[in-house]
Parts: C-alpha cells; structure tokens; sequence
C-alpha cells in the first residue's frame, strides 16, 4: 500500500492559502457595500496643480506657465580657460619616518601638515628621516601618496 503523498504540513499551508483567500474575498465585498451606501466612488480625475500637488479639481489656468523647449539646456556648463585655477602639482615637505628595509615611510607637507605615504618604488633620490623633499601626490588604493619624491638642498 502507497503512502500519501498529501502531507500534514501541505494539507495546513492549503487550509491557511484558502482561508487567506477568502478573507480577502469578504473584505472586497465590504468595501463594495460601504461604498455603495455612502454614494462615493472616490477621485474620478486626478489633476495636478501648479504645485505639483493631486487635486480632485482643474487647476487654474491663470497660475499655468509657459515654458519654451528651446530655453531648457541640459549639460554640464563649460569652464572658461579664466576660471581654471593654476595649481602647482610639485610640493614640498619634511620625512617624518622612513624604513628603508622595508621601503616605505611618511612625508609631513610643509603646508597643510599632512602625513602622506611614499614608497621606495615613487623615490627619485634617496631619502632619509628629517630631509626637505620635494614630492607629487598620486591618489593610492588607501588615500594620497608621494610620488617622484627627490631631495631638496
């Protein structure tokens, strides 16, 4: 004799669909009676008005503007030659901490006071701790780094 394949666990999850289903059935209903008796069938039309607002009335034509297609730019303004600022890319800072058997360490700028990582492989000259260096910055994968770092006299 074969077992069914009907287990106790389908049969209450067919009970709950059904009874689920049939809740939502009575409310419609309820909702179709009540709005019958009341006489309202809600927002026929929804209109906007000037302030961009959903009204059940015409919004007035005399607060409506004209706007012309021609007038609408959608870009990116350009910059004029003028208004670029010139930045001079080559700093100047002090080494704070150099590890040369390791081969990284830290330049102080001399200007803002912030620490920027250099590694062996972005020196020009070589460095040690408290030399005047002159240094570029690169973005890196955890902030700004020194690069083409050579040393000042």
């Amino acid at each position: 004799m074969a077992k069914s394949q009907q287990t106790f666990n389908k049969s209450e999850k067919e009970k709950k669909r059904l009874k689920k289903r049939e809740e939502k059935r009575k409310k419609m209903e309820a909702r179709k009676a009540a709005a019958k008796e009341s006489g309202k069938k809600g927002i026929e039309f929804a209109y906007v008005d000037h302030d961009g607002n959903l009204t059940d009335t015409p919004p007035d034509p005399s607060k409506k503007i004209k706007v012309e297609a021609e007038s609408i730019e959608i870009s990116i303004p350009k910059t004029l030659e003028s208004d670029k600022e010139e930045i001079d890319p080559v700093r100047n800072g002090k080494v704070s901490f150099f590890d040369s058997s390791k081969g990284f360490g830290f330049i102080i700028d001399a200007e803002n006071q912030e620490k920027y990582f250099t590694h062996v492989s972005g020196l020009i000259d070589e460095i040690a701790e408290n030399d005047k260096v002159s240094f570029e910055l690169e973005k890196g994968m955890k902030g700004m780094n020194a690069v083409k770092v050579t040393l000042l006299k």
